[in-house]
């Protein structure tokens, strides 16, 4: 007899590829171990407002592939008052849920503590492209938005390439780099800019791009992490001190789109397979995360608590190569 008889699924914060894999992932392993399992829709905001349906086998059919997530994901300011966390607790015991998984980032994590706290037991599964979960060495959807990055940014040398210029892209991340930093490395970027690690444009950017044009290379690729911006004032600062024309790319939303990588669509099978287990023996306040490439878990307090550190070394590989 399983302890936990229902239990709630829900995406929340910023959608990510591998989230619909997660879910799958939720439902079929809670339907295994005989549990009923909840679709809990736009994030918070739908348990507060019993915007649930009960899910089955043939309700995550041919969901594994697909970007977004079916269940929808929203922002819920009423969730964070706790008029708010009263209404969802009610909702969840009038629906009988006695768990719940959620699927998001650092701030979904602080909403599924505090659901803990008022004995709903939660366990966070991170799923965020920005990679920015603090106790996590990769996150769901990360792999798929780098990759995203890639192809796009070979699309944009070729007119780069063709017209001798410059183009400073600006790439999603929040406050964070990652996306920066793995994208960079990948595309072969002249210089990539993180919030990270500081850098003088007009003393370290503009003399690195005339002393490379000074070798021959004409085209160059700069990658701007989204914490950083001013792509545009960037962009006129190098066409004017360098004479190389200079043209800014934001690539935006489409970097959350797309049909998840192997590696994303693996990772969020692992981790909703392993927040169920923990689920069904009535383990909450428990987050999922990788360390060392094992599925590992943590209490939610000290996973918030943890800093992710920079990584300063696969930076400094990239402004070696990049010459």
């Amino acid at each position: 007899m399983n302890k936990v008889k229902t239990i709630g699924v829900l995406t929340s914060g910023g959608d990510s590829p591998g989230m619909n894999a997660a879910i799958r992932a939720v439902v079929r392993t809670g339907i295994a171990k005989g549990m009923r399992v909840i679709g809990i829709r736009r994030g918070y905001n739908g348990l507060i407002n019993g915007d649930m349906i009960e899910m089955n086998l043939r309700s995550v059919s041919d969901i594994i592939h697909r970007g977004g997530t079916v269940l929808y994901t929203a922002r819920s300011p009423e969730f964070k008052t706790e008029e708010g966390l009263q209404k969802a607790v009610s909702v969840c015991k009038e629906m009988g849920i006695e768990g719940i998984a959620v699927i998001g980032g650092d701030g979904s994590f602080r909403g599924a503590s505090d659901l803990s706290e008022r004995g709903i037991p939660c366990v966070g599964i991170p799923g965020t492209i920005d990679n920015d979960v603090s106790s996590s060495e990769s996150t769901i959807g990360f792999d798929t938005a780098i990759n995203t990055v890639m192809q796009m940014v070979d699309k944009l040398r070729d007119t780069t390439e063709s017209h001798d210029r410059c183009s400073v892209v600006e790439v999603m991340g929040r406050h964070a780099g990652y996306i920066a930093l793995h994208a960079g490395i990948a595309v072969g970027a002249t210089c990539i800019l993180v919030p990270e690690v500081k850098v003088d444009i007009e003393k370290e950017v503009i003399p690195k791009l005339q002393r490379i044009h000074r070798t021959g290379k004409k085209h160059f690729i700069i990658i701007v992490a989204e914490g950083i911006g001013r792509v545009d004032e960037i962009a006129k600062l190098i066409e004017e001190k360098t004479g190389i024309e200079s043209r800014p790319t934001i690539l935006g939303h489409v970097q959350r789109g797309g049909s998840p990588t192997v590696q994303d669509r693996l990772m969020a099978s692992e981790m909703g397979y392993y927040a169920v287990e923990l689920l069904s023996k009535g383990i909450g306040n428990r987050v999922i995360a990788v360390k060392d490439n094992k599925i590992v878990d943590y209490d939610i307090h000290e996973a918030l608590k943890m800093k992710k550190p920079f990584e300063t070394k696969l930076y400094e590989i990239a402004h070696t190569i990049s010459i």
